[in-house]
């Protein structure tokens, strides 16, 4: 018995040398085995500007006998009733983030997809008319769309060379970067470590993560009305982390 107390000493001992060296190895980020690099969700870095562009809803059907109203030679038609629905679904989705700015363009449809998000904001939208969509000459207001339907000859070789100003008078892709570069830029400067939202044209959707990605020009055609594409922009770099997120319209 006499030999028990130093034994019970050096176990307490033991005990809390284990505690003190468990505590250490179990710290955040540290194991038994060492550091650990946990896989991290993506955070914009200081200084970036995250813009989440919204393709407006669907605008109404293109009749020839009925053709849309132009403003500065561009097709200028309104919301379609499932394009308001879209723009409440747009406002539901984003109605409760930190948004700082939302933007249009000159285009009717866009204002109108962004309205119900502005109410719920309290934001007046502030307009980029940079970004308003691609220009396609002959084939402004209903023309293109009829067109496309029907696969006008034109149309197919517009897809086949992924270039607009295959129409007469179309865009070309360096016309439509040196306007849309630098708009995106404009609003990323004025928005460091904010989150903003650009309301803005399918055409345009595409141009800038084709050209953020180095792909194809046509490569991300059909984009969804009503969709979500979130891009980051930092030091002049333009990331892209979604693409045509829809889950919203669906719901």
């Amino acid at each position: 018995m006499a030999d028990a107390a130093p034994a019970d000493r050096s176990s307490k001992e033991s005990k809390e040398s284990r505690a003190r060296r468990v505590k250490r190895v179990c710290s955040p980020g540290v194991t038994a085995k060492g550091k650990e690099y946990r896989q991290q969700r993506f955070v914009p870095p200081p200084g970036a500007a995250d813009i989440l562009l919204v393709r407006h809803g669907a605008s109404r059907p293109a009749r020839a006998d009925d053709p849309f109203p132009l403003l500065d030679g561009q097709g200028d038609p309104e919301l379609a009733p499932e394009g308001r629905a879209q723009a409440d679904k747009v406002a539901d989705r984003l109605g409760d983030r930190p948004i700082k700015a939302v933007y249009v363009t000159s285009l009717r449809r866009t204002r109108e997809t962004a309205a119900p998000l502005c109410a719920r904001l309290g934001l007046e939208p502030i307009v980029e008319r940079d970004l308003r969509e691609v220009f396609v000459g002959e084939w402004e207001g209903e023309v293109l769309r009829i067109r496309a339907r029907e696969g006008h000859p034109t149309w197919r070789e517009v897809i086949a060379q992924e270039r607009w100003d295959v129409i007469p008078g179309a865009e070309s892709h360096d016309a439509i970067d040196a306007r849309v570069g630098p708009a995106i830029q404009r609003i990323a400067s004025r928005h460091r470590d904010e989150l903003v939202v650009a309301v803005v044209h399918g055409g345009v959707v595409a141009h800038i993560v084709s050209k953020a990605t180095g792909a194809r020009p046509f490569a991300f055609m059909g984009v969804d009305n009503g969709s979500i594409t979130r891009i980051v922009v930092h030091q002049g770099r333009v990331r892209v982390v979604g693409f045509n997120d829809s889950a919203h319209l669906y719901g």
